[in-house]
């Protein structure tokens, strides 16, 4: 019986869950960030076809916009992965999720054909958004951080 901290047992097993939850939020954030620097790069990369696609939803200046969201997205993927100013890439997240999302995933105008890609991409960065505002909780400075 036991486990508890007072026969030996429990101790170690509190040490390796708080090891475990250590490398999980680690290998999390590299991941999220990893995400969102690969999302922002393309906005780059594709600029045309991002810029064409966004002018398509009414977006005004669309080049523009794809430039500015795109550098969110790296502004943001950067601070989550080197976990420097974390608030600051947190808040650029939101900015481009809150703008883009009911802009660019409409799909309560979307053509039928087109209305459940869109719907899953809404709700993709709903879910995202609710991602990036939980690692506002997290106690900063964040292990492996600058």
């Amino acid at each position: 019986m036991g486990g508890g901290v007072a026969d030996g047992r429990g101790g170690a097993l509190i040490a390796g869950t708080a090891n475990a939850v250590l490398y999980a939020f680690v290998i999390g954030r590299i991941l999220f960030a990893f995400f969102h620097l690969a999302s922002g790069l393309n906005h780059f990369k594709s600029i045309g076809q991002y810029a064409e696609h966004a002018g398509s939803k009414g977006v005004p200046a669309p080049k523009l916009a794809v430039l500015g969201s795109g550098a969110l997205l790296i502004i943001g993927g950067s601070s989550i992965l080197l976990g420097y100013s974390p608030l600051v890439g947190i808040a650029a997240l939101v900015l481009f999720y809150v703008g883009v999302t009911p802009v660019m995933h409409n799909f309560w105008a979307a053509p039928p054909e087109q209305k459940q890609a869109e719907m899953i991409n809404f709700m993709k960065n709903v879910a995202l958004t609710g991602a990036t505002l939980m690692f506002a909780i997290i106690p900063r400075p964040w292990p492996l951080s600058l």
